[in-house]
């Protein structure tokens, strides 16, 4: 599916990416070093409680979660979307749900009031969150992306995502995630 940041459409590169970036990524000109180096600054500056766990280079996200040992539902998947607003404007979103799950569309759409809700163009996606598909992290650098969060994905006491590197994830206490991310939190999963 063109234009899906999802982990699970992703595509494994023949090589991983050098340290700190998205693989066939250049580095986010804002994040210095790149959007992993970036994430993980901000979590040592916040003392969060988190894990990381490097694995052989995955994007999708059922295949990740076996990696990394853990239940699919603890995965935080995420995608960009595009709402178009009833004056004919584009927003962008960073919508992310449980892995076993997939975005409603409808409940998103009607939750930032547009009149459609689709998947966001890879390339604006991309340069939105500093990462390729396969591994989107459910933070926002860019105050033009909000995060949405589905709740269902919160209930567990740490959640799992690729961190900005097909080869690299992190396990993040939920808890610090919210303080952090400072999501929207609905239900948008389905």
């Amino acid at each position: 599916m063109t234009g899906l940041l999802d982990t699970e459409a992703a595509t494994v590169p023949a090589a991983p990416a050098a340290a700190g970036q998205c693989p066939g990524h250049p580095p986010d000109p804002d994040a210095g070093d790149g959007t992993h180096r970036r994430l993980m600054a901000l979590l040592d500056r916040a003392g969060a409680d988190y894990r990381i766990i490097d694995h052989a280079p995955e994007g999708r996200t059922d295949l990740a979660s076996e990696l990394r040992g853990h239940r699919l539902e603890m995965a935080a998947k995420c995608m960009v979307l595009r709402i178009r607003r009833k004056d004919g404007e584009d927003h962008h979103v960073l919508a992310v749900v449980p892995g076993h799950r997939r975005v409603d569309l409808r409940r998103v759409r009607k939750l930032y009031g547009g009149s459609d809700a689709t998947l966001g163009d890879r390339e604006e996606a991309e340069r939105l969150t500093g990462c390729v598909s396969g591994c989107v992290i459910p933070f926002s650098f860019d105050e033009r992306l909000p995060v949405v969060v589905d709740a269902d994905l919160l209930v567990h006491e740490e959640i799992y995502f690729n961190a900005a590197r097909l080869d690299r994830s992190l396990a993040l206490r939920t808890v610090h995630y919210i303080s952090l991310s400072t999501p929207r939190i609905a239900a948008i999963a389905k």
